[in-house]
């Protein structure tokens, strides 16, 4: 008896999209939905920071002194659940998802991730992390397509004015944590010169990245613009 031909199965190449910009730009919900949808891994990069700045805090660690921090960098054990659906941050075994998000850890990751021990630990953490990734990921931060992953196959830096940032970063803040937007608006501005003027990966667009200025977008718009990007990337091969 003659057999047919077994179908032809489309495999798909793992694909790696990084995103970068300041916060308030849309970065994490954008990165989270293009990542379901597209049935990627999802990694949000300042997280880690942020757990790592959380640690330092709860060890009493001075995070305004570079040495102190530099030689506590490799004590805590960070794990990063990549399900867009319900990622993950511990530090140690322990739960940090809401402890990491508090205006405490806000106020003081930048001098924490400013220290090149830091970034060298966690860059290498992210980089085995993206690697694990058997069939694509989608990597948020703010250097991720400069110094984390240059060779990713896409590279995508979202911005915005800081009025839109500051009203969007408000909005998430509730009770004790919530402030106006003026003040939040002055934040983002502090952090951003911080981020962005830091020696070591600072926080700047990659010469290959797109654009996507989110001001006047909704997020849907964003997201369906990301999801273009990456499904033209993976059509050209």
């Amino acid at each position: 008896m003659e057999t047919g031909a077994s179908p032809v199965r489309t495999v798909r190449k793992p694909v790696i999209v990084a995103i970068d910009g300041p916060s308030g730009t849309g970065k994490s919900s954008t990165s989270k939905a293009v990542a379901s949808q597209l049935g990627l891994s999802y990694l949000d990069t300042g997280a880690q920071y942020r757990a790592m700045t959380w640690w330092m805090i709860t060890n009493g660690v001075d995070v305004n002194d570079p040495a102190a921090v530099a030689t506590a960098a490799a004590k805590p054990v960070l794990v990063s659940g990549t399900d867009p659906a319900g990622p993950t941050i511990t530090v140690d075994g322990a739960d940090a998802a809401v402890p990491i998000r508090t205006q405490e850890v806000t106020s003081r990751v930048s001098a924490v991730s400013a220290v090149p021990e830091v970034r060298t630990l966690v860059t290498e953490l992210q980089r085995s992390i993206a690697a694990a990734a058997v069939g694509g990921i989608v990597v948020e931060g703010r250097d991720i397509g400069t110094t984390v992953l240059p060779d990713a196959d896409l590279k995508i830096f979202l911005t915005a004015s800081p009025e839109a940032r500051a009203a969007r970063r408000s909005g998430e803040l509730t009770g004790k944590e919530a402030v106006d937007v003026a003040v939040t608006r002055a934040a983002l501005v502090t952090r951003d010169a911080a981020d962005a003027g830091r020696k070591t990966s600072p926080l700047a667009k990659a010469a290959d990245a797109v654009e996507v200025d989110t001001t006047d977008l909704t997020l849907q718009q964003v997201i369906a613009c990301v999801v273009t990007l990456v499904e033209e990337k993976r059509a050209a091969g």
